[in-house]
């Protein structure tokens, strides 16, 4: 009885909770899967993780080397650096033709801790949010773990893969919404929303009472037509945002958020307890960085060409059918012509051909097992070899 009481409390101890119990971020173990190639020696074109090949701007390296040197690294306000969250309110003027209130900027631990704040602030645990399919995993993963249940909406080929007004209020009316997650330029697709779309999505949700919260972290990286940001069409949008893409600062964890007036506040308050500020260097490289656009914008010409090399080697490779790929910087490959399990295509491809990419089941639990998510963001060189390695395997060269 005694040896069962202590096995009783040795499952306590060492058990964790419901709320950890979430997928793994796939892309994260394919990641590791091909480091573990190369340090047996292989090389391996990595297009599995969305991560700038470039380093961050110069001008952000040169701030942070100024930082260092005056030898003092503090905290900061809860909601960021005055003179950062100041110099992303003249972004959305100087971008976007868009006032916003340097008070509603708040400053995040990238785009992630944007996430986890903005659903703290904006939704209780039970609350039901509606994300789209094919769509980022940590919206679902983070929502179930902090308690809410993500509503999955599929998207079509008719929208461009946007989500639509219709189809909001379809999930709604089946069981109420209080929340909707839309990105634009999207993960996984590259998809991009028109600023008609965006604009009848808004409304559909306010009018509904549906919160809307819009991720555009790949702003910058649009090569269809303008991206349009929420903050410009409603003040009760919550917008997050991040230096990680078109500014090529993932590992620098700096992101920001355009929030409603009502939220600053319950927002500030989370930051300080949560943890009390993001990092005091992050913030000095990332004013900084909007000093570097001519460069990152010659990085985003760079994606350009490798978009098109994609696009036009992949068909002969024997990959034809993809998403448009409007913006950010993936292409969405259906891969149904020669798998139904894209997961084990995907090592196969990494072990076989030794190219990383993403399997679709990661973003889409109802459809991704035949789709396969390729990131350009690397070199052109290493897009042409990637096309030549994949045709080999696929015995298309």
């Amino acid at each position: 009885m005694l040896e069962a009481t202590v096995r009783n409390r040795l499952e306590l101890l060492q058990a964790a909770s419901r709320r950890g119990d979430v997928p793994p971020f796939m892309v994260m173990d394919v990641m590791a899967a091909a480091e573990r190639i190369e340090a047996a020696g292989g090389h391996v074109i990595h297009m599995e993780v969305g991560q700038p090949a470039a380093p961050a701007p110069g001008s952000a390296i040169a701030a942070a080397h100024r930082a260092l040197d005056g030898a003092r690294i503090d905290y900061t306000s809860a909601l960021g650096i005055l003179s950062l969250r100041q110099r992303i309110a003249r972004h959305y003027r100087d971008t976007y033709r868009c006032p916003v209130d340097t008070g509603r900027i708040v400053v995040t631990t990238g785009s992630s801790g944007a996430f986890i704040l903005a659903f703290l602030a904006a939704f209780e645990p039970g609350d039901r949010v509606a994300v789209t399919v094919p769509g980022y995993p940590p919206y679902r993963h983070i929502l179930t773990a902090l308690g809410c249940e993500p509503v999955l909406i599929e998207t079509s080929s008719e929208t461009r893969h946007a989500l639509t007004g219709e189809a909001l209020l379809a999930a709604h009316r089946k069981k109420p919404l209080k929340g909707v997650l839309v990105a634009s330029p999207a993960n996984p697709t590259g998809t991009m929303m028109s600023r008609e779309a965006m604009t009848g999505l808004i409304a559909a949700a306010e009018d509904a009472g549906i919160r809307f919260i819009s991720d555009e972290i790949y702003h910058g990286l649009d090569y269809a037509f303008p991206a349009v940001t929420a903050a410009e069409l409603s003040p009760h949008a919550l917008v997050i945002n991040s230096f990680s893409k078109y500014f090529c600062m993932t590992g620098w964890r700096i992101g920001w958020m355009v929030v409603p007036e009502a939220l600053v506040r319950p927002i500030e308050r989370l930051q300080q307890n949560l943890a009390i500020s993001v990092p005091t260097l992050s913030q000095f490289a990332a004013e900084a960085a909007f000093d570097g656009t001519e460069e990152m914008e010659a990085v985003k010409r760079g994606y350009v060409e490798n978009r098109r090399i994609l696009i036009e080697g992949l068909p002969r490779a024997g990959l034809t059918k993809f998403l448009p790929a409007d913006g950010a910087f993936y292409l969405y490959a259906d891969v149904s012509d020669f798998t139904s399990d894209s997961l084990a295509f995907a090592r196969q491809m990494l072990e076989e051909a030794h190219v990383a990419a993403t399997p679709g089941i990661d973003f889409d639990p109802l459809h991704g097992r035949n789709f396969l998510r390729f990131s350009y963001a690397r070199s052109a060189d290493d897009m042409r070899e990637a096309v030549a390695r994949i045709g080999r395997w696929l015995g298309r060269a």
